[in-house]
């Protein structure tokens, strides 16, 4: 009969418990354990902010790359009309003399000698627009490199140029024996629509996210009172489709906001449907613009000065019901604002500060004293522009 009893004194149990293959299995049961625990921390505060799945995104896309950045990531030539813009992984340089995409690993994807005396440009949809104001070239780029070129006529100088969140162009430009003209491509980069400005001049112009409409900022006065128009057009149809104004302010800036127009005064913020009904204004009381950013993921971020020189003024964010999100006092000098998505990239003077909408500090970035600028990516990482190069800063 077999001996069914355990001698525990000379049992070999111990051996077969650390034998390579139980050693294997044992490491491979804690690596998922800690896998396990790192996705619930992330998922939860997923859950609670949205800013955990960004967490994994920074991750996966960059690995274990160093936080502050101390390697350039992009270098460019310095230049005091440098314009820049992020195309997902890559960054557009704009001069007035010059026009480079630079890869992620700072290789470059395209470059154009140009002559601009006013350098400007636009992203939307994964595209930039590059052009200068008053020329009649116009660059398309995505982050690989060169979509199109536009010429147009030495008679159509540009005014502006936007991009929707499908790519869709706005072109507005001067027209001889019209006030101004506005010209609509769709993600081919095919004409689908335009019209000429008889009355008023044209400022600015965009279509909206659905593609459904062309929304266009005209300027005049009525009864002695400066207003700016915004017109509407469906796309399909020829005669305009509605219409609001801007009264006493100038806009410098229209786009849209889960489905609504946003329009940047010099005064007040406006929000208004396709229907040309206005659903609500944000006033910047006796506080004058210095900075804003349309970027941010249902919101606008304005900074407000209490005087019109000096650096003592607030932070705002406003949601797309115009109603304030939040608001920081800020007493030291900001150069630059930028939004994306959850959160808002602001650099001071010897520091980059991150917040979400709420305006509560998300990351923190010292010695940033080589900085001018401050570009905000929508996985929560930014870009510090110095005067010849570009680094990247992951919380």
């Amino acid at each position: 009969m077999a001996d069914r009893t355990k001698d525990i004194w000379n049992d070999d149990d111990g051996e077969e418990a650390s034998s390579p293959k139980h050693r294997r299995l044992k490491g491979f049961a804690l690596f998922f354990l800690t896998l396990a625990v790192v996705l619930g921390v992330v998922l939860v505060a997923a859950y609670r902010d949205g800013t955990g799945f960004d967490v994994l995104r920074r991750h996966f896309n960059y690995g274990r790359a160093e936080k502050s950045g101390a390697d350039a990531v992009y270098q460019y030539d310095a230049s005091a009309h440098n314009r820049f813009a992020v195309l997902g992984d890559s960054l557009a340089v704009l001069s007035d003399t010059s026009l480079r995409l630079l890869g992620r690993d700072g290789e470059e994807l395209f470059s154009a000698n140009v002559q601009l005396e006013s350098p400007a440009l636009t992203t939307g949809g994964g595209r930039a627009a590059a052009y200068g104001v008053g020329g009649t070239v116009l660059y398309i780029l995505d982050e690989k490199g060169l979509v199109k070129t536009f010429q147009l006529d030495e008679e159509e100088p540009l005014i502006a140029a936007s991009l929707n969140h499908e790519g869709w162009l706005a072109v507005t430009a001067e027209k001889k024996n019209y006030k101004a003209c506005v010209s609509v491509y769709n993600q081919e980069m095919e004409k689908v629509f335009d019209f000429n400005s008889s009355r008023r001049f044209v400022s600015d112009a965009c279509v909206t996210d659905d593609c459904g409409y062309l929304a266009a900022v005209t300027l005049g006065q009525e009864t002695g009172t400066f207003v700016s128009n915004v017109v509407l057009y469906d796309l399909t149809k020829t005669d305009p489709a509605a219409d609001y104004d801007v009264r006493d302010g100038l806009v410098m800036h229209i786009g849209e906001q889960n489905g609504s127009l946003v329009t940047v005064a010099d005064n007040q913020l406006t929000l208004a449907g396709t229907d040309g009904k206005v659903r609500s204004t944000y006033s910047y009381a006796s506080a004058y613009l210095r900075e804003f950013d349309c970027g941010g993921d249902g919101y606008t971020v304005l900074l407000l000065n209490r005087y019109q020189s000096g650096s003592v003024g607030r932070l705002v964010t406003v949601g797309t019901d115009g109603e304030e999100i939040a608001s920081l006092d800020v007493n030291g000098e900001i150069l630059s604002v930028s939004a994306a998505g959850r959160y808002v990239a602001v650099l001071y003077t010897d520091s980059l500060v991150i917040y979400n909408p709420d305006l509560q500090v998300y990351a923190t970035l010292k010695g940033t004293g080589y900085a001018r600028e401050a570009l905000m990516r929508s996985d929560g990482s930014a870009l510090l522009i110095a005067s010849e190069s570009a680094k990247l800063f992951l919380p």
